[in-house]
Parts: C-alpha cells; structure tokens; sequence
C-alpha cells in the first residue's frame, strides 16, 4: 500500500482577515508617541505636549511604505500617475497604570487599541528634566511590565465574559453539531484564558487553525503583532549605546520572543522633518553619521502583520497594492474592485525580478516568463498582474 499522503495544514494568522490593516502607537504617556507620529506621517495631525493625555482622540494617517521595486517601476514606465501602498497608523492616548479598570482614559484607549490590528509601542528610555514621566522616573522594564500586564489584564475580562456567555448555551446540553461546535469553543476560550492568567500573551503560542477562528473574534490586545519602538536621546541613538537597551534585549526575549525592537530617536526623527529638501536630511544624516530608522519601522511593521505587495503596471498608471500574504488571484482582484472578485476569470503573471532582469515585457514574454493562473493561484510579493474579469452582473 503507498504510504498516505500527509496533507500540510495551512498555518492561519490570529487577527482580522483583509487587507486594510492598521497599526497603533500605544505607550505610556509623555514618551514621544505624538511626536513620533508627526515625524512618521510628516502631519501635523497628533497634538504632542508635555503633559498626559495630549492625544485624546486616536489620530489617523497613512504612511506611504518605502518601496525599491515601486521606484524602479516608476522609472521604468515613467507614468502618469504613481500611487504607492500606505499604512495605516493611529496615535493612541498615552496608558496609564490601571487603565484595565478605567484608570486615565482607560477604557477609550482600550477599545482603541482593540480597533487597530498591530501595535507599536514606544518606549522611553531618555531623561529630560523638561518632560515629565507619568510613573516619577525612567524605568522602561517597569513601563513594559505595565503596558503588558494592562492589556493582558483587559484581555483577562474580555475572554472570561466570552466564556460565561459560551457556558450558558453548553448548559443546556444536547449532541447536535452546533453543541458539539459550541464545546469545542469553549474549550479554546478556557485555554486562552489559562494562558492569560499565567501571565502569557496570546500571539506567542501556537494555535490550530480551529482555535484561531474562536480566537480572532475575541479581538484580544495581547493577540495583535507588536513592534518595540525604543525611544533614545539622539545622542545614545548616534552612538548606538544606552544602558537600558541590554535590559530591554533580555525582557522581550523572555516575554515576548520573536517581535522586533527597534532603537529610535524621536527627537532626531523631529529635527529631520524641520529641512526643506532630501539633499538637506541625506546631508545632516551623513554629518551626524546616522540616518532615520523610519522606513526601517514602516517595513517591519508590514512584515510582522504578514503583508505583501502586488502592483499593476503601465504607461498610465504604476500602482502598489497591499495584500496579506497568502491570499489568493480572486481575492487579490477584489482588492482592485469588489466586482473583480465576483467576475474573476484569470490572472496574467510575471514577477517584477524577471521584468528587472530582462528589462522590458516584450522580453519577459518573448522568454515565456509569463504564466495564466486561475482561481487557486497564490499571488507571490513581488507579482505584477493583469487581471481578467467578466462583466458585472447589474
């Protein structure tokens, strides 16, 4: 007998399936969220100052993602209209100790926070007399503590009020499937909760596919991909030294393995902002001997929520879609228009390294580089498609 094939199980992501994805920044008060928002979006949409809760309401604004391949497309087709991928990014109001039971602005900043699908959170790890720090002094483990043990906390009564409302309807027993279902969803949330109390977050375990879909309804905080963001002086962050950062190195590896922490100086990021021209920063980069960790975060933020890009390409327009990776030709169609998605008949494919190295389409096709794909095609980063779709039904 030929041994059974062994089907691989798709691994299937904690969060909200889609592609309009957002990311929040989410941090104590008074460590440079504000400001770190101004440098990144280059608005004036936050409302930095030096005194808590600054920011009341989450401000939103898209960032564009830097992008070498949409720049070299761009070049290559010189079109009229260039439109790159952006991500979404919120500026929270600063958390305070307590905000699980509605301490500051607690319980606005939480359903905050449960609205984005990825966190960055900054922490501060400079001291300046002139900007106060809401716990007395500068203590970034404790800070980390405090945000983590918070959400964690939410989390806690969020999945206990799942599991009272789930243990009601198993009460009454029965063997239907949807019983049989509804146990097997219990049993998720009784686990999810065991892992919160020990004081573990939720997206650093390992979870069956059936598991993550009772998980990701749940929109637990502790779930959402985070981005360690921390906060020097700008001259640690030249120097690349700070006496926090090894103690910030070893709490992440023990509580939080595997999610990125990436020194930055909001405060340099600020001042780079302030001149006029590229040819202005490139030049106070090269002086000062650092340059923006800006494009840095944008990139691995994209990377931790599992996105990928797809661009359509032409004399008219150049454009970046973003996609979660993963998804498949008709859904990525539908990300150009809802109808495509309905209508989809085919997809025309080359990816952009082969249209690089050969250097024109006629020479991508002449080599037979370009494949048809159908329904369960995978889109790959990197794909330029053309999409056929039929006419939409009225």
């Amino acid at each position: 007998m030929a041994p059974k094939k062994e089907v691989k199980q798709e691994k299937v992501m904690l969060g909200r399936p889609g592609n309009n994805l957002k990311s929040g920044i989410v941090g104590l008060a008074n460590v440079g969220k504000s400001t770190f928002f101004q440098a990144l979006t280059k608005c004036q949409l936050g409302n930095p100052a030096n005194f808590p809760y600054a920011t009341i309401n989450p401000e939103e604004a898209r960032v564009v993602v830097p992008d070498e391949r949409f720049d070299w497309l761009c070049s290559h087709y010189k079109p009229k209209s260039e439109v790159p991928s952006n991500l979404t990014v919120y500026d929270i109001a600063g958390l305070t100790r307590g905000a699980s039971t509605g301490a500051g602005l607690g319980n606005a900043f939480l359903s905050h926070i449960r609205a984005v699908d990825a966190i960055f959170q900054v922490v501060r790890c400079f001291d300046d007399a002139e900007i106060i720090h809401v716990e007395g002094d500068v203590d970034p483990i404790r800070d980390l503590e405090i945000i983590s043990e918070e959400l964690r906390l939410k989390d806690i009564e969020f999945t206990e009020k799942a599991l009272e409302n789930l243990s009601k309807q198993t009460r009454r027993g029965g063997q239907t499937l949807e019983m049989k279902k509804m146990k097997e969803e219990q049993a998720t949330v009784e686990k999810v909760l065991e892992i919160l109390k020990e004081g573990k977050d939720v997206r650093h375990q390992d979870w069956s596919p059936k598991e993550v879909e009772t998980i990701n309804p749940l929109f637990l905080l502790s779930a959402k991909p985070v981005v360690y963001l921390v906060n020097l002086s700008e001259r640690d962050y030249i120097r690349q030294k700070n006496k926090h950062l090894p103690k910030i190195a070893e709490w992440t590896k023990s509580h939080a393995p595997g999610d990125p922490i990436i020194p930055i100086s909001v405060s340099f990021e600020d001042r780079l902002t302030r001149f006029e021209s590229q040819k202005e920063i490139d030049e106070e980069c090269e002086k000062v001997g650092a340059k923006s960790s800006l494009p840095k975060i944008i990139t691995t933020m994209r990377k931790s929520m599992n996105l990928g890009s797809f661009f359509t390409t032409g004399s008219d327009e150049v454009r970046q879609w973003t996609i979660r990776n993963g998804t498949k030709a008709p859904q990525a169609a539908g990300v150009i228009h809802g109808d495509f998605e309905k209508t989809f008949i085919q997809a025309v494919i080359y990816p952009y390294n082969i249209l690089k190295e050969l250097g024109s389409e006629a020479e991508v096709k002449s080599q037979g580089k370009v494949m048809t794909k159908g329904k369960d095609y995978v889109v790959e980063d990197g794909d330029i498609i053309l999409i056929k779709a039929g006419a939409a039904k009225g």
